[in-house]
């Protein structure tokens, strides 16, 4: 393996350098004691590994690492410190381990073995990542990646989670530093605000390197700005699929089927973020007009069958909508189910009532009136 080091002290490059060299496993390529020169060597030497002090002068090694984790996404990082309290931030940056001056030849061993073992899974894993990279991004209900089955998104913390969400939410275009500052750390001072930024973007490329997943947070002065490369988002295909097969048919009733089961739940439902809100209720329309549709067509072509199922599935995703509960009851009157007609008329008394203390509109009431057994009129 080869190895760069830094830190803004000498006699310590040169410690770890003979500890390195005892330990006969790390080829050195490069020493530096500032640490912006040791980011411009990495694009040209390739190392597989860079033992960085946290503690540096100008750009400390926590800003380093998450520069680092965008030119060379391959190279693992091993922190070098001389205080505990750092120790553990670096297993927060997904660090591959951190080691505690002055170091120990056991300690080091350790992490020796740990990058090897490292380098050997990432080679074995890499011909299977590219035969089965997943082929979508699901942000419906909960946010995973999706092949033949959930791949679930081992996320560090979950401060990293809802960034990468929110880039997602507004991918391609730049989104400030100080608009994720306020939006995910507004109680913290601008310093330490930034270092937590810069942890959180740098655990999301090492979860999406891991992964396989060839999606990129690319950093500019100002932010950052999100690049999906080719991967599909259910989103973006599902509205596309809606807009585009307008027309309901027989020969492409699947296809509409297939929309409606491809939105399995609100945008990001699972994680409430508030600024996702107004999307998701925009989601949720669209979503409301075209399964109606299709139910709608279900019932024009009596197949009442397939017209009460959809129409159970919308009444769960819009429990308070008297439109909904009525178009459920009409297709139960339709098959001579008068005793669900009634289930469901109750049902919504009760909910209009419990929730907003109103009654059931004068439409509904009427009809219902007029069609319960013995009153029914022609």
């Amino acid at each position: 393996m080869k190895a760069i080091l830094v830190d803004d002290e000498m006699l310590a490059l040169r410690y770890l350098e003979k500890k390195l060299v005892v330990n006969g496993q790390i080829e050195v390529i490069g020493k530096y004691l500032d640490v912006e020169e040791a980011l411009e060597a990495v694009t040209e030497l390739s190392p597989d590994v860079i033992f960085l002090d946290i503690d540096m002068p100008g750009l400390s090694g926590i800003e380093a690492a998450e520069l680092l984790a965008e030119k060379a996404p391959a190279t693992s990082v091993v922190f070098i410190t001389a205080y505990e309290e750092y120790a553990l931030k670096a297993f927060e940056l997904n660090a591959v381990d951190y080691l505690l001056k002055p170091v120990e030849d056991e300690r080091l061993s350790r992490t020796v073995l740990r990058l090897s073992s490292r380098m050997q899974s990432r080679m074995q894993s890499k011909q299977e990542t590219e035969e089965n990279r997943p082929a979508m991004l699901r942000c419906f209900q909960i946010m995973e990646f999706d092949l033949d089955k959930p791949e679930a998104i081992p996320w560090r913390t979950t401060k990293a989670q809802e960034l990468f969400a929110y880039l997602v939410h507004y991918r391609d275009s730049l989104v400030r530093k100080d608009v994720l500052l306020e939006l995910l750390w507004p109680e913290v001072d601008v310093k330490r605000g930034n270092t937590q930024l810069y942890t959180a973007v740098y655990q999301i490329r090492k979860t999406m390197d891991a992964l396989g997943i060839d999606i990129r947070i690319v950093s500019f002065e100002k932010g950052y700005r999100l690049e999906l490369n080719g991967m599909k988002l259910d989103v973006e295909e599902w509205e596309r699929g809606v807009m585009q097969e307008k027309e309901i048919r027989p020969d492409n009733l699947d296809r509409h089927y297939r929309l409606l089961d491809l939105y399995r739940g609100d945008y990001f439902a699972e994680y409430d973020y508030l600024w996702a809100e107004s999307e998701r209720e925009r989601l949720k329309t669209i979503w409301l007009r075209h399964a109606l549709a299709v139910a709608e067509w279900l019932d024009g072509e009596e197949r009442r069958t397939e017209a009460v199922s959809l129409y159970y599935r919308i009444v769960r995703m819009f429990p308070y909508s008297e439109q909904v509960y009525f178009a459920l009851m009409q297709q139960y009157d339709k098959l001579g189910e008068w005793t669900s007609v009634d289930k469901w008329y109750a049902e919504l008394e009760h909910i209009l009532q419990t929730e907003f203390g109103a009654d059931v509109s004068e439409t509904i009431r009427t009809w219902y009136d007029g069609r319960k057994p013995g009153k029914r009129t022609v």
